[in-house]
């Protein structure tokens, strides 16, 4: 692609890096904490919790499904970063949840794609969804049994928090 394409963003940058001052950040989670969201761009999982750069990590991806990608790197964020807690948190008006698998299969094929050996891991059900992969993460065998896992959904139309119980 040419750099073109990207200019507004090296502007930004431009902008942003002239007032910077987190250099003294370390990569560590300074409150412990992780957060497994969706990768809508309405969501800022920093406001939403009234926190700063460096306090979490930030774990996006569609759905805010709980992967095999997400559980590596949470193991990482655990054992090398600092997280001492995880909150998982999918939105209400998720793409995932008005779409099926095939569904997303069919759309690609009619663009020549075939992406039938992906899972994209819709959501046919967000508080089942959620609670499946509060689960995966508290029966993980590869974090600690002890550790506090909890789940939200965020109300992208209210700014709000709907805790999900198991």
């Amino acid at each position: 692609m040419p750099v073109s394409a990207f200019d507004d963003l090296l502007a930004g940058n431009e902008k942003f890096a002239s007032t910077f001052t987190d250099a003294e950040l370390t990569g560590t989670a300074a409150r412990g904490l992780a957060v497994v969201t969706c990768m809508d761009s309405r969501i800022d999982p920093l406001g939403v919790f009234g926190l700063r750069p460096g306090d979490a990590k930030i774990l996006r991806n569609a759905g805010a499904r709980v992967t095999d990608d997400v559980l590596r790197t949470l193991v990482l964020a655990v054992y090398l970063l600092g997280v001492n807690r995880v909150l998982v948190m999918p939105h209400t008006d998720c793409g995932m949840a008005k779409v099926t698998d095939d569904d997303v299969h069919g759309i690609a094929a009619r663009q020549g794609v075939d992406t039938r050996s992906l899972e994209f891991h819709t959501v046919p059900d967000q508080g089942a969804a959620l609670r499946h992969d509060l689960l995966r993460i508290r029966t993980s065998p590869f974090l600690p049994q002890d550790m506090p896992v909890g789940g939200a959904i965020y109300d992208v139309r209210t700014g709000r928090l709907l805790p999900v119980e198991m």
